[in-house]
């Protein structure tokens, strides 16, 4: 029998080392080499090359640029993340924590898409007749799409040879292993060699490949980091358990943008594409209430208004106690930090929560002034009106300072009701004059205090 070798495989960039390490030496983080054993004298595959291939380096001018080939897959929320449909030949990876709804979207896109061509939905997971069921939950019927529940990657790769399908789906990436690699299922190793196969009989047949895979508990996808350096595409798909709206975010797109998103409700039947979101994620919004603001945040070419709440309280141990759900940390203890500074509000000693409303995660700083209003409202609980929104991103001297596609994002807010805007001042030149939208310029946070919430002390 032959000896195994040992090597140590970097969780995070896929680098291989053959000594152990506290620290990559190729991407220098920490304690994140494990050990990997490989049967000695094991080659690697070599890709199979066609006899008709051309191997001759061609001049740039030369090359073809032709458009790539898209499908629609009969969702429009997962189109637009994707860019106006699915490419031919592409690789795309689709992540989320478990029960978030990625076989339910996929299986649906399986009934939905726009050709006429075979899909094959591979299982690792579940069972035939746990697919049946849940396509007839979903109301999927179609004579083009096939169901192989399998894990064997030779046996995936034979049954892809067999039915030469033109879109395939596997469910889920951890579950299928390759029997010439020594390791356990969902491993690093077998999860980067059977994309490596899977990748090259992608581009070898032109399919297109949908990949649905888990998430570890920091969020990013299990396996090695090199994984999503593979693939064409990547896709997050979003969303509390307990709530009814997932999000589906690209962080990588060959073929389109990454700052698009799909907004998706959970229901019995299924996700239902939410067309509207920036209505859907105000409803219910209380009335006459404190420590509340809405502001209008760009996703990609889309203005969504989302609500942005916080509770300030006094703590008396001095101790004070902060979280965000929906902001990063940083930035709202930044935040907090200029309100206190530039606008005399002693809120440092306070116990302080902000949350976005609808499970939206805000990067851009076009949401501070929102925040920072809502934060004074809270701890003053004086009301910023119900009709009033809030853009501009703060500065560390408490200054207002110019977001991007101002215009696009009054025009949302004014088309959602609102009649009041919190804008910088520098930006008044450039904004249009809405009909029925109030425009409030203003150059820093103590004058939009002053100007939403009047000056003085908190209420007694």
């Amino acid at each position: 029998m032959a000896k195994e070798k040992t090597i140590y495989v970097c969780t995070d960039c896929g680098a291989e080392t053959p000594n152990w390490a506290g620290k990559c030496p190729s991407c220098g983080a920490w304690n994140t080499l494990k050990e990997v054993k490989l049967a000695a004298g094991r080659s690697k595959a070599k890709t199979k090359v066609p006899e008709e291939h051309d191997i001759r380096p061609k001049k740039i001018s030369e090359l073809s640029i032709d458009r790539e080939i898209r499908f629609a897959t009969g969702i429009p929320e997962l189109d637009r993340v994707l860019g106006s449909g699915a490419v031919v030949g592409s690789l795309n990876l689709v992540g989320g924590a478990p029960g978030i709804g990625k076989s339910t979207l996929l299986l649906q896109m399986c009934g939905a898409a726009d050709t006429d061509s075979k899909i094959l939905y591979i299982t690792g997971e579940e069972s035939e007749r746990q697919i049946k069921l849940r396509a007839d939950r979903l109301h999927v019927k179609s004579d083009r799409l096939y169901v192989f529940a399998e894990t064997d990657l030779d046996d995936i790769l034979k049954a892809i040879d067999t039915l030469e399908p033109d879109i395939v789906v596997i469910d889920s990436i951890q579950t299928i292993s390759d029997a010439s690699v020594p390791s356990t299922p969902g491993s690093m190793t077998q999860v980067r060699e059977c994309t490596m196969r899977i990748l090259r009989i992608t581009k070898e047949k032109g399919l297109t490949v949908f990949l649905i895979g888990h998430i570890t508990k920091d969020g990013t996808i299990a396996g090695p980091k090199i994984l999503e350096h593979m693939v064409d595409c990547v896709l997050y798909f979003e969303g509390e358990r307990d709530t009814s709206f997932r999000i589906l975010r690209a962080v990588k797109n060959r073929f389109g943008s990454t700052n698009e998103i799909g907004v998706f409700e959970m229901d019995t039947d299924g996700l239902i594409c939410v067309d509207n979101p920036s209505e859907v994620m105000l409803s219910g919004r209380p009335e006459h209430a404190s420590g509340t603001c809405v502001t209008c945040a760009l996703e990609g070419t889309r203005p969504i208004l989302a609500e942005i709440q916080a509770l300030v309280t006094a703590n008396p141990r001095n101790n004070a106690s902060r979280r965000s759900n929906g902001i990063d940390y940083n930035r709202a203890a930044m935040l907090l930090a200029v309100l206190e500074k530039r606008s005399a509000l002693p809120v440092g000693n306070c116990d302080t929560y902000i949350n976005v409303v609808g499970g939206l995660y805000l990067e851009e700083p076009a949401a501070d002034m929102a925040t920072v209003l809502s934060l004074a409202s809270s701890y003053l609980d004086r009301p910023v009106g119900d009709k009033l929104a809030a853009i501009g991103e703060v500065g560390l001297s408490g200054e207002l300072r110019q977001v991007s596609a101002l215009n696009q994002r009054l025009s949302e807010i004014a088309r959602l009701g609102f009649t009041r805007c919190v804008i910088p001042a520098s930006g008044k030149e450039r904004a249009e004059n809405i009909p029925g939208l109030e425009l409030i310029p203003v150059r820093n946070v103590s004058q939009a205090i002053a100007a939403v919430l009047g000056k003085g002390q908190k209420d007694s």
